[in-house]
């Protein structure tokens, strides 16, 4: 077995620290982003920086134009990023557009329609499935598409959703088989927002400094073909996002969130002196160090190994619970013993603690909650183990 990253992956990752290190850390002090997209005259000279280095379009296949990076490149790129709150936690611009994977599933027609203007930077899109009774249990939604000739007509709510009020278009989770529901009976479609029908009721402030949308669709009708992928398919297109969404977005970037604050709270602990001693001769102290470090590098190698075997081809879904639920838990711990040993000033907006700590507390619900994750995978495992698998 070998523990070690290709050589090309680490060449991008020293090449990626090192932007991050010299144009993004450094812009902290000047934007904090609490909700607010990153001013242009700020992205714009990254984005040319940005491409220079080939870092541009990293989660857009080559055939589209973009960078065709394997999920375990693009996870390391991920937690390079991630040292830094200089972009936004829900958008970054600086890398160029960014396409779900669920529009790569659409036909040629839909392409030309939604993915190409999305990759051309002329549409942006938003993704609903959470509603006011089904966050966590998605299977247990309740907006309904009935079809009516060539037309869908769609009725319900979707909450929380990132970036709704901003968007040209939805791609929108709904029930068309109330019998089947998550086995066969949730259909995506594409719904362009200024839909007759569909309203931006209103938006939730959040105490991560953002404020995602809450869409109410009454009776718009949606064309047929609209439809992504095909009808009932919903279920599976959008959990495979969601699947690679927690390994990277959950995974990858809480390593580098937790690596940078146990840098910070290393060095802090040799400058700051209490009672006649460094921080760093407190026993206390040291424990909180070796314990950040030890969870940091378990967290680090489980998310390589699930990025490398889901590159593989392999059926990672027990592995991307753990993924999620073991790096945001722990990255929440290395930034609350970070603040600790800050004292008054990691409670600042000062340094980048308080922000990360906020946003960490985010993502341990967002996009499956950790204790439902447990609770699928318990539940698949307890199937295997019955079948004798």
């Amino acid at each position: 077995m070998d523990f070690e990253l290709p050589e090309e992956i680490k060449i991008i990752k020293n090449t990626m620290r090192d932007f991050v290190e010299r144009e993004l850390i450094p812009l902290e002090r000047e934007f904090r982003p609490e909700g607010e997209e990153m001013p242009e005259e700020l992205y714009k000279p990254l984005q040319e920086k940005a491409k220079a280095l080939g870092f541009w379009m990293l989660d857009i296949p080559e055939e589209y134009g973009g960078a065709g990076l394997d999920l375990l490149t693009r996870c390391v790129i991920q937690e390079e990023v991630s040292r830094t709150i200089a972009i936004p936690f829900r958008n970054n611009p600086v890398f160029g557009p960014e396409a779900r994977g669920i529009l790569f599933e659409l036909n040629d027609e839909q392409k030309e329609r939604y993915l190409y203007p999305v990759i051309r930077g002329e549409k942006t899109a938003c993704f609903a499935q959470t509603e006011p009774d089904a966050g966590g249990d998605p299977a247990g939604m309740k907006t309904r598409a009935v079809l009516d000739g060539d037309h869908w007509v769609l009725n319900g709510t979707k909450r929380f959703i990132s970036n709704a009020g901003f968007s040209d278009f939805a791609q929108v989770m709904a029930v068309t088989d109330p019998e089947k529901r998550a086995r066969g009976g949730i259909t995506c479609f594409l719904v362009d927002m200024d839909t007759p029908g569909v309203t931006i009721e209103r938006r939730w402030p959040t105490m991560m400094g953002d404020a995602p949308f809450q869409i109410l669709f009454e009776n718009a009708r949606i064309p047929a073909g609209n439809v992504a992928g095909e009808v009932g398919q919903g279920f599976r297109l959008a959990q495979g996002w969601l699947q690679e969404g927690r390994i990277k977005g959950h995974g990858a970037r809480c390593v580098g969130i937790a690596e940078r604050a146990l840098d910070m709270m290393m060095d802090y602990s040799q400058i700051r002196t209490t009672f006649g001693q460094p921080l760093a001769e407190r026993q206390a102290v040291q424990f909180m160090i070796a314990d950040s470090v030890m969870e940091l590098h378990m967290a680090r190698n489980l998310v390589y190994e699930c990025a490398w075997r889901h590159d593989r081809g392999e059926d990672i879904r027990n592995m991307g619970y753990m993924v999620k639920c073991v790096c945001t838990e722990m990255a929440s711990r290395v930034v609350d013993r970070s603040i600790q040993v800050h004292g008054g000033i990691g409670l600042t907006k000062e340094l980048p603690l308080e922000w990360w700590y906020r946003q960490l507390r985010s993502i341990r619900i967002t996009e499956g909650a950790t204790e439902v994750l447990r609770w699928r995978m318990a539940q698949n495992l307890l199937r295997a183990r019955a079948k004798g698998q």
